[in-house]
């Protein structure tokens, strides 16, 4: 079934790389797939500036833990929700 089962991988040397580094899956995933679809270089440009999670409130962080698919954020404090974003 279309959709289901595991994420393909593009780069899978970039992948087991990030992963070796303590990066979590998914967001070795989507790395490796961003360095496949735009080269190296270009992915490494992108990534920047992105302002500090200790500035939001936890509504905001309970947000974006939504928005990038993460589970069980609700009951959260806001030093663990910061933490479960930056380690996904």
């Amino acid at each position: 079934m279309p959709g289901k089962g595991s994420p393909r991988i593009k780069d899978e040397e970039l992948y087991k790389e990030l992963r070796e580094e303590g990066n979590s899956k998914q967001k070795s995933a989507r790395i490796a797939n961003a360095a496949a679809r735009d080269g190296r270089s270009k992915v490494g440009e992108r990534g920047g500036e992105s302002g500090s999670y200790e500035d939001w409130t936890v509504p905001e962080l309970k947000g974006r833990a939504k928005e990038i698919g993460l589970t069980g954020y609700s009951g959260k404090k806001k030093a663990e929700l910061i933490k479960s974003l930056r380690n996904s």
